[in-house]
């Protein structure tokens, strides 16, 4: 009896199984070498991922310059050259790779690629610079203490001052670096009272109360956005209080292939969050990435942790949250501005968390109010654009996004993670700055 030949593509849920990080066997570079090399062919011959980001095309230069023009003629040696361009945005796997599990040919190219940093960083550890763009925490402390901060910022804003710093720690001179803030966010809040105007009131999904997990961008970065998440959901008449405790979610190290160091974060965070939903209290946070961590990433490194599957299901993304809230007729809908034509980037981590275009859904409430969404990468990454190897390869990523903003000459744009949004208007240039969606939501409330 012969056996069926492969299907091509596959019209089932894509389906992801556990990262096997603590398994010897992940960190083998032969095993790993063997792997990289099965998936890249499948690659090689189907190709549809090539406009997504610099990973595919590098890696399809190595196989067309190779002496057999396929991919057992590339130097394994080269690998690491496309690992270098993947920052896990997850779009290959989530919107276009047609062999994905439980597809037989079981490919996760961004969970390989985490592999291969995984072996990367074990192997040889990381350079100075990016482990300071990765200690966030240990960054943001420092940067925003009082009169350091004005230093930090006055020094990223500096052309000689960003020259030197692209010689010495070769971060680009052209990138544009987030401000530090004091006081930070969570010292800003210290003393909030949760509160409500009416009655707490729950859903089949929602607590009708949330404690905001700020993230290290929240705090350090961008407090603006934090708060006004928490006009915004108090308006709405949900309670919001902080988090006892909290450090960066892991994104930065999981990106580096620093597993240990993702693992601690975990703990720190875990006892925190758990400590909240015993209180009734569901968890929302204001950066994609961070949701994602604790949606999928962690769940997944950890699938037998029945404290972190209790966070995935409590953890939530603002307009998640609050559509879950609209759909229980719980969302105010009382807007007293419109906004006017909004160009909106769908940000990558937020996507793939699969739970629907809510951000897009809650803008278009707001009369006289014109959504126009763009789905495509911005290439930032967090690191990846502000490196002097990878900033241009992101300024080509983000190019097409900047091109149909500039032909929308929209009244506001933005995108739900704030960095993917610092690279629009890097791209843009210019004095108007981005405006996240929930800020957007504050302005349409007046508030």
């Amino acid at each position: 009896m012969t056996s069926s030949p492969p299907r091509e593509g596959s019209l089932d849920a894509p389906t992801r199984y556990p990262i096997d990080w603590q398994n010897p066997a992940f960190l083998d570079e032969q095993e790993l070498n063997e792997e990289l090399e099965r998936v890249f062919d499948i690659c090689h011959g189907c190709r549809r991922c090539v406009s997504l980001c610099q990973a595919f095309p590098t890696l399809f230069d190595l196989v067309d310059e190779s002496s057999t023009m396929e991919v057992d003629g590339v130097d394994k040696a080269d690998y690491k050259k496309v690992v270098a361009h993947c920052y896990l945005c997850d779009l290959c796997y989530m919107t276009k790779c047609p062999y994905v599990p439980p597809h037989e040919w079981n490919v996760d190219f961004p969970h390989l690629m985490l592999r291969a940093k995984a072996v990367r960083f074990k192997q040889s550890g990381a350079r100075f610079r990016d482990r300071v763009l990765t200690n966030t925490d240990q960054v943001g402390r420092l940067a925003s203490l009082p009169v350091v901060v004005n230093a930090v910022n006055a020094a990223n804003r500096s052309t000689p001052l960003r020259g030197i710093l692209e010689k010495t720690l070769k971060i680009h001179a052209n990138a544009k670096l987030p401000a530090y803030h004091n006081p930070t966010l969570r010292q800003q809040l210290r003393n909030h009272e949760p509160h409500a105007t009416k009655a707490i009131e729950t859903t089949d999904r929602t607590q009708g109360k949330v404690a905001l997990f700020a993230t290290c961008y929240g705090n350090y970065n961008a407090p603006e956005l934090a708060l006004d998440l928490v006009r915004v959901f108090e308006h709405n008449h949900i309670p919001m209080t902080l988090v006892r405790t909290e450090q960066c979610c892991g994104m930065p190290k999981f990106e580096l292939g620093d597993l240990d160091a993702v693992a601690r974060a975990s703990e720190n965070n875990r006892d925190s969050l758990i400590e909240m939903i015993d209180a009734g209290w569901d968890i929302v946070a204001p950066v994609p990435s961070c949701v994602l961590m604790f949606k999928q990433e962690l769940p997944l490194m950890f699938p037998n942790d029945v404290d972190l599957q209790r966070i995935r299901k409590r953890i939530f993304d603002p307009f998640e949250y609050l559509y879950l809230r609209h759909r229980a007729g719980l969302l105010n809908i009382e807007f007293k501005h419109p906004l006017g034509t909004v160009a909106y980037h769908a940000a990558c981590h937020q996507r793939v968390q699969n739970f629907g275009s809510r951000t897009k859904q809650i803008l278009e409430l707001i009369p006289e109010t014109k959504l126009v969404t763009i789905e495509r990468c911005s290439g930032h990454d967090g690191t990846y654009a502000v490196k002097s190897e990878t900033h241009n390869a992101s300024m080509k990523i983000v190019r097409p996004i900047v091109k149909r903003i500039q032909a929308v000459a929209p009244d506001h744009y933005g995108s739900d993670c704030p960095i993917a949004a610092t690279q629009l208007w890097n791209g843009l240039g210019g004095d108007t700055p981005p405006r996240h969606p929930i800020s957007l939501l504050r302005i349409a409330y007046d508030l």
